[in-house]
């Protein structure tokens, strides 16, 4: 299971380690702790779980069954998408950004799980890389296209998109029907994420 991840805990990992993290995205952090430790740290778990739940709700700013927040997305190619000029069409936009190793994980599985059985449908997958330059994003979806990741690449380097959808962390997915209506969201690249919006593009498309 891959949770989501925030660009503030990325970054406090960067502070950490510096530049031995690099430009990799998959990082595994292990931690040893006493016995003592152990004990004081399965007290607050147990005592910041309502708190933990509260933060997953408020992350959407948008919910099933609110219209999409319409946008204007400039591609890597150089043209651009209007989400209200897609009404017809269902529509899934993930958010995602180049250091998110949760984020490059699920793309990994979506050419066969989402965008190939799809392919010959009104479907639209928009991958929205947010915060981040278009120098940057270009060049990391130049290595993804070479592994056969060949998506509608899109920038919010200001976050402009994101900042109507959600907050904190990201992979996060918004799955918006024929009429501009949000029928599925997910977040983190958690086992049975692509398979349950799958299931629910088929049943879009159906209509």
């Amino acid at each position: 299971m891959n949770k989501g991840v925030s660009e503030e805990e990325r970054n406090e990992l960067a502070k950490k380690y510096g530049d031995k993290i690099g430009d990799r995205e998959f990082i595994t952090v292990v931690e040893i702790f006493s016995e003592q430790e152990k004990l004081e740290n399965s007290k607050k778990v147990v005592t910041n779980a309502p708190k933990k739940e509260i933060q997953k709700t408020n992350e959407y700013l948008l919910n099933i069954n609110d219209t999409a927040k319409d946008f204007t997305l400039k591609l890597l190619d150089g043209k651009t998408i209007k989400l209200s000029d897609l009404k017809g069409k269902v529509v899934l936009v993930n958010f995602w950004a180049t250091w998110c190793a949760p984020c490059l994980l699920e793309f990994y599985d979506i050419p066969a799980k989402i965008t190939e059985p799809f392919k010959n449908d009104n479907f639209v997958f928009l991958a929205i890389s947010s915060g981040e330059a278009e120098k940057l994003v270009a060049q990391k979806a130049t290595k993804l296209k070479k592994d056969g990741l060949d998506f509608n690449y899109g920038i919010d380097p200001d976050r402009k998109i994101w900042n109507d959808y959600a907050t904190n962390s990201i992979p996060k997915n918004f799955l918006i029907d024929q009429n501009g209506v949000i029928k599925f969201a997910t977040t983190g690249n958690v086992e049975g994420n692509l398979d349950n919006l799958a299931a629910e593009i088929k049943k879009l498309l159906s209509k």
